[in-house]
Order: structure tokens, then C-alpha cells, then sequence
């Protein structure tokens, strides 16, 4: 069977801010082509998981096939639906890569916000064709003629070649539609080549196995061939090949240009890795495709089963999510208080959320979250260098220099908030690197920030200083030298590996006394006084007592010489310290994870 002919294909991902439109734009598209029934249709069609509907974001990329007639020819739009937040930011990189152009959608009522910019330079990075569009114009807040002078500015050309478009009422959804067919250029590629087709994304489906989406780049893939991944060098038959429209539809096969799935039916989710190239096993291609950069993780955190037997299942877990989530990394780790887990990389604290609610909703899983910190490289006087993921494995011994990673972070608000977002990042020993008017009332503000001060509550801080109007996107930077230390918790002059932190200097004080604090709550009362302590090195810094529990020795005594008393105190007295002496204070399982964990912000 011939393939479609090139020239009548489009690939193209709307990319966007988080909460501009981009899935209730893609619910008309699918109502506009006819791709989805009258009776099945429901809002955010397109985000599958239950976390996405119940939150409202976009988690994972869909692709979906849609037909379309314009001047009398029909043409096949394939559309990749991508995230908005920046923790998701490799998800749009990745759809970017199979894409020849990209609807740039802007709010009409918000403009043009930081993840706008982030997504639209991942853009021109790709060499895409961008259509400039506002959405929401229905809205009675809608300033669509300011914000097409911003957007006109921002990637050149007139305020005029910004399309004007309502996602709720599909008002300019047609208009649209053309324009990608006249803008975008059809894709390029050679289709006598041996097969090339790069693998944007996979999922696990129980019954299936591996289900891989690609992007065919040279050639032809039919149903039946048999096909080589070219970095595994594993060797499959192809039992079904075909296009998401938006169900899988089984076709004979895929040529230059298209974008489809295939089942091999392989269970393994090692051989089947985003950014490898498919090629054809009997005619196979010599060179790979491109692929994508490894994502680097941002913030790092323990993740251990609530029951030590669910370990297994946990590691099983992870390999099927890291299918779903190629930025998602881990490695396996022991802590002397929470038993055998995994280290895992995410690219924010979100990406964390959201990978603890997929283990424990999509695989019946209780996860212990440790709370989330960054990697650190610490220098000792002997020259010899030490990268630390957690604050048990500092080095002892005298230290020379602790260097830690800083972002880029861009920062976009409104400029009456200037003052109080320049206060916060002063706060978080933020450098500033400038700042821009991207018009009369909205401003640009670039600053250089030690990662481990926004991993926390950075972003919320944001939110509630600027009243929900300012937003955030950031790039890694390298590290710099910081005045770090470690600060130990010590429970009857014991260190305990599971309370230390990496914390500032100045800050270390604060830390101290919190920790203590929170453990005096938790620690259960013992036959004998419990000091705990916080500490830098051998200095002290904070202390809290767990007061002893006391048997009334004197309830026998009514009345009588004081000196019978006395002596049964002193009797008492002696026990205690003899027991201290030889008394461990057993901490439950339960205070370590109280004091360990990262709860989840209720506000988000």
C-alpha cells in the first residue's frame, strides 16, 4: 500500500504556559476534523491519567492524527499535544523534535508569560515554523491588540499575522486549521532511504507490552518487517503498526513524514528507550538519527516502601514509569532509617509530586518521601573532590572548598510587584543578572540562584508575593562555591545519619532549632532524660530535652520524716543514671518519617 504523500502532511505541537488553553484548543481541533464522535466527546480529551483531569495540567504529550480539507485537498494534521509547566519542559522538547512547526498560544487576558519564552526559544532552537495565536478572546478581560503588539515584538513580523482564537467556543478554530496547512512547511526525508523512525515517546501497556511512538523520518515501516533499534541493537517483528486518531487505528504501514505507533511485543521496558531510531533489520540505515540531550535531574529525593517486602515491586514500578517519563532517573539506596529505596532525579519539585501519586494510585504502592535536596561537590584540603546527593555521605575531615549548583532563573511579573520579587530573591542569595519592560507594565527579571533555595517553597513565595501574577522558568548554570555546612542532629550525644542537612551558614541556626524541635514532639519519653542537639562539627548550636518519665516513688509516703523521703528520691536518682548510662533511646519508625518526609503542599 503507498504511503501519504509528504507534501500532504503537517506535524505540528501547540506549546505554551501552563493554564492558556492548549487542551481545551485541542478538544475543538478533534471536534472541528471529525476525528472524535459527538458522544464521546469530554473536555481535555487528550489528557488520559486521572492526575491530569483531577489537577487540570498536562502531564504527558499525546499525539493524535487529524484529517483535514482545505481548498478542496485533503491534508493529514498530526498534533502533538504538549505540557505547559516547566518541570515538563522535556516532554516539549522531545515533541519539538517530531515537529516541522509549533502553534505558539498565548493567554489574551495574561500575555505572554515565562514558560511562553522558554517554550518558544526551545522553538526557534529547532528551527520550527511558529504561528503566533491568542487564545480565550471570548473572555471579557481579553486585550488581544496589546498582546499581539507583544507577540509581534517578541518573534518579528505584524500584529495582524497573530490569529485570534476561542477554545471554548471554537471561534477562529477553522482560520487556524488553514493556517497550519499554508504556514508549516510538510515534512522533509527521503523515501527510497533505508527506514529511519525516531522514537518520541513509549508507554506500558499490560496486555501489549511496550507501546513506542514514532516519528518516521527516510523510508517505509510495514506491519510484519522486522526492525533493529539502532543503540540496543535489539531485534523485533513488527505485529501492529498504525496512526492515533486519537484511538491506535491499524494501517499497513508508515512512510516518510508520519507519525504513529508500534507493538512488537516486547515486555522488556529496557529496550525500547526515547530518542533511539528504528530502523528496518533486512535494509538497515547506517547512521542514527540525532536523539535527544539526557535530561539533567534537578532535585533529588529517597523514595522507600512503607513496607520493606514492596521493594521488588517498587523497582518494577519505576523501570514502567521511567518508559512513560524518560527524564525520570533513580539508582538503588539504603538508608540506616528507612531500609532499601531508590535515589531518584526529577526536574522539579512537581515532577516529585507527581511520580509519588503515580506509584501509589497506577501500581497500589505506600511510598515514604524523603524531603528534597541537590547534589553538592565538596573539595577537602588533600585535594581530593567528593560529590554528595545526601548529607550522610559529607566527608569527615577538614574541608576546603563546598560548591553547589545555580540556575538562571527568569522571572516574569507585573512591575508593581518588582520590589517585593527582588526582596525574596535577595533573600534566597540570589544574584541579580538585569531586568527588561517587555511593556509599560510587565516586566522581564533575570537572576542567578543557588538550586537548593527554589527546590523548596521558592516558587509559592512567588505566587503569594506577586498575588498569583508572576511565574518562573529556569535553566541550569553551572555551580558556585557557597559557605555551606553540615548540620548534625545528635540524640544522647549520638549522630543520627537521617536528620543531617546541607544547609548556608547563616541559615544553619534556624535549621538547628526547627529540627530539634520537631524531634522533641516525636521522640516517645524514655526512663531517662533525652537531650537532643544540633550541631556543626563539634560545636553545638541547639538543644532540646525529652524529659524522663517518672514513677511516683513518694505515692507510699504519707507523712513521716522528710529524710525517708529524700533517700527514695535519691535512690530513684541513681537509677536513672545508671540507666542512661547504659539506655538507647529507639527511635519509631514513625518520627523518622515524620521528620523526614516532604509533605505534600496542600494549597497546590
Amino acid at each position: 500500500m503507498p504511503s501519504l504523500d509528504p507534501k500532504l502532511i503537517r506535524n505540528f505541537c501547540i506549546i505554551a504556559h501552563i493554564d492558556h488553553g492548549k487542551s481545551t484548543l485541542a478538544d475543538r481541533m478533534l471536534q472541528k476534523t471529525g476525528v472524535v464522535d459527538q458522544r464521546v466527546m469530554r473536555d481535555q480529551y487528550l489528557d488520559r491519567m486521572e492526575i491530569e483531569r483531577e489537577r487540570g495540567i498536562t502531564i504527558k504529550s499525546q499525539a493524535v492524527c487529524l484529517p483535514w480539507t482545505s481548498r478542496g485537498t485533503r491534508y493529514t494534521l498530526n498534533l502533538i499535544d504538549t505540557p505547559g509547566h516547566v518541570d515538563f519542559s522535556y516532554e516539549v522538547s522531545r515533541s519539538l523534535a517530531a515537529c516541522e512547526g509549533a502553534v505558539l498560544l498565548v493567554d489574551s487576558a495574561q500575555g505572554i508569560e515565562a514558560q511562553t519564552l522558554a517554550n518558544l526559544y526551545l522553538a526557534m532552537e529547532n528551527d520550527l515554523d511558529i504561528i503566533p495565536v491568542l487564545n480565550k478572546i471570548d473572555l471579557p478581560a481579553a486585550q488581544p491588540d496589546k498582546y499581539a503588539e507583544e507577540l509581534a515584538h517578541l518573534i518579528g513580523g505584524s500584529p495582524d499575522d497573530c490569529l485570534r482564537v476561542s477554545g471554548k467556543t471554537g471561534e477562529g478554530v477553522e482560520a487556524l486549521l488553514d493556517a497550519i496547512v499554508g504556514r508549516i512547511t510538510p515534512p522533509g526525508g527521503d523515501s527510497s532511504a533505508p527506514a529511519r523512525a525516531l522514537i518520541f515517546d513509549s508507554v506500558y501497556d499490560t496486555y501489549r507490552g511496550v507501546v513506542t511512538y514514532v516519528r518516521v523520518v527516510d523510508g517505509h515501516l510495514a506491519a510484519r518487517q522486522r526492525i533493529a533499534m539502532m543503540s540496543t541493537k535489539a531485534s523485533h517483528e513488527l505485529l501492529e503498526i498504525g496512526v492515533i486518531s486519537p484511538e491506535p487505528v491499524a494501517t499497513a504501514g508508515l512512510g516518510v513524514g508520519e507519525v504513529g505507533y508500534l507493538i512488537t511485543g516486547v515486555k522488556d521496558v529496557r529496550q525500547s528507550r526515547v530518542g533511539d531510531t528504528v530502523t528496518g533489520q533486512d535494509r538497515p540505515a547506517t547512521i542514527p538519527l540525532a536523539g535527544y540531550r539526557d535530561p539533567k535531574p534537578m532535585v533529588f529525593s529517597g523514595l522507600y516502601p512503607m513496607d520493606g517486602s514492596d521493594y521488588p515491586a517498587l523497582r518494577d514500578a519505576l523501570d514502567k514509569l521511567k518508559l512513560n517519563d524518560a527524564a525520570l532517573s533513580y539508582e538503588p539506596e539504603t538508608s540506616v532509617a528507612l531500609g532499601f529505596g531508590f535515589r531518584c532525579g526529577f526536574l522539579g519539585l512537581l515532577h516529585l509530586e507527581i511520580i509519588r501519586e503515580r506509584l501509589e494510585r497506577e501500581f497500589g504502592l505506600d511510598i515514604i518521601s524523603t524531603a528534597p535536596n541537590v547534589v553538592y561537590t565538596v573539595t577537602m584540603e588533600d585535594g581530593t573532590e567528593h560529590n554528595v546527593t545526601n548529607p550522610s555521605e559529607f566527608p569527615e575531615g577538614k574541608v576546603s572548598a563546598v560548591r553547589e549548583p545555580i540556575v538562571r532563573a527568569t522571572i516574569l511579573t507585573p512591575a508593581e510587584f518588582t520590589g517585593a520579587v527582588m526582596e525574596l530573591c535577595q533573600q534566597r542569595r540570589g544574584v541579580m543578572l538585569g531586568m527588561d519592560y517587555l511593556s509599560p507594565d510587565r516586566l522581564e527579571m533575570r537572576y542567578t540562584l543557588p538550586l537548593a533555595e527554589i527546590v523548596f517553597d521558592f516558587f509559592d513565595q512567588l505566587k503569594s508575593k506577586t498575588r498569583g501574577y508572576a511565574s518562573l522558568d529556569y535553566d541550569p548554570a553551572g555551580i558556585q562555591e557557597a559557605d555551606l555546612v553540615k548540620v548534625d542532629i545528635l540524640l544522647q550525644g549520638e549522630p543520627v545519619d537521617a536528620f543531617s542537612a546541607i544547609v548556608h551558614k547563616e541559615k544553619a541556626y534556624s535549621y538547628g532549632v526547627m529540627m530539634v524541635g520537631r524531634l522533641r514532639k516525636l521522640i516517645p519519653r524514655q526512663q531517662f532524660e533525652v537531650p537532643i542537639q544540633a550541631a556543626i562539627g563539634s560545636r553545638v548550636i541547639a538543644r532540646e530535652n525529652v524529659r524522663a518519665l517518672r514513677k511516683d516513688v513518694l505515692a507510699k509516703c504519707y507523712g513521716g520524716d522528710i529524710t525517708r523521703k529524700r533517700k527514695l528520691l535519691e535512690k530513684q536518682k541513681e537509677g536513672k543514671k545508671r540507666m542512661k548510662s547504659i539506655g538507647r533511646v529507639e527511635i519509631p519508625q514513625e518520627a523518622f518519617i515524620a521528620a523526614l518526609v516532604s509533605e505534600p503542599d496542600p494549597k497546590k
